[in-house]
């Protein structure tokens, strides 16, 4: 008999998340929505738990209150009760370059936002999960991590130190039987990217959201979402630098 899982999906009020969420609901878990938006969190857990009869529990969570981090992970916890606890991590900023250029206060929101909120919750987390010998972890990273671009490096570079991060983490969690899959989305049609020029071949969050959950349950370590993202970032981690600090990209 399958063991009964939770997903705590912290960011919940994003379009990847509120997708993840319904489809884990779909697959059978319970859901624990979090997040800093308190009436968007219970309308959704409002439709999830009509649609699939789990249970929907909602929690706050501010990614950058690092403080709230273990009293939260506690609440989460105690929340599960005995099921198996997996996390789903989709929060995180993304303001412009140019806006980061004009006001540089704002390259150390997106670093606690995006990076140093994540290794924080993850490293409170990490012995719950080994306790637990079980469970999975899933993480948004993003193709700007791959390689810092003059369009987006303060982001870039945010992602490129949590897909590190996680290479490290995923070898700590091996040992306990828990996986740990970062996510590597393209141009996803979400409100952070709306509007934004040059966008293409993106994709819908329920299209990303069925792709991380598969991730997980096969254990996979890195997955570009759409497939085709590795084919183009392969190619443009391979540009000389040389060449690379010359596009306008």
């Amino acid at each position: 008999m399958t063991a009964k899982t939770t997903w705590l999906v912290l960011g919940a009020s994003s379009a990847i998340a509120r997708a993840f969420a319904r489809v884990a609901a779909e697959d059978g878990a319970d859901v624990i929505l979090a997040g800093r938006d308190r009436d968007d969190l219970e309308k959704t857990a409002a439709d999830i738990a009509i649609r699939s009869l789990h249970r929907v529990a909602v929690l706050d969570f501010d990614a950058m209150d690092a403080d709230m981090h273990a009293e939260f992970l506690a609440r989460a916890r105690a929340e599960a009760g005995d099921t198996t606890l997996n996390l789903f991590l989709a929060f995180g900023i993304m303001p412009s370059q140019e806006q980061i250029d004009s006001d540089p206060g704002l390259a150390l929101d997106v670093i606690a936002a995006n990076y140093a909120g994540a290794v924080n919750l993850l490293q409170l987390a990490a012995p719950m999960l080994e306790a637990q010998r079980a469970g999975s972890v899933v993480a948004l990273g993003s193709v700007a991590g791959d390689r810092g671009r003059l369009k987006n490096y303060v982001y870039g570079s945010a992602k490129a130190g949590l897909a590190a991060y996680l290479q490290g983490l995923r070898a700590r969690l091996f040992r306990s039987g828990v996986t740990v899959t970062t996510v590597k989305p393209g141009f996803v049609d979400t409100a952070m990217t709306f509007g934004m020029p040059g966008l293409f071949l993106v994709a819908s969050p329920d299209v990303v959201a069925r792709a991380c959950l598969r991730a997980a349950k096969r254990g996979r370590e890195e997955v570009y979402v759409p497939f085709f993202w590795w084919g183009i970032m392969t190619i443009i981690r391979n540009i000389p630098e040389r060449i690379f600090k010359r596009l306008n990209i």
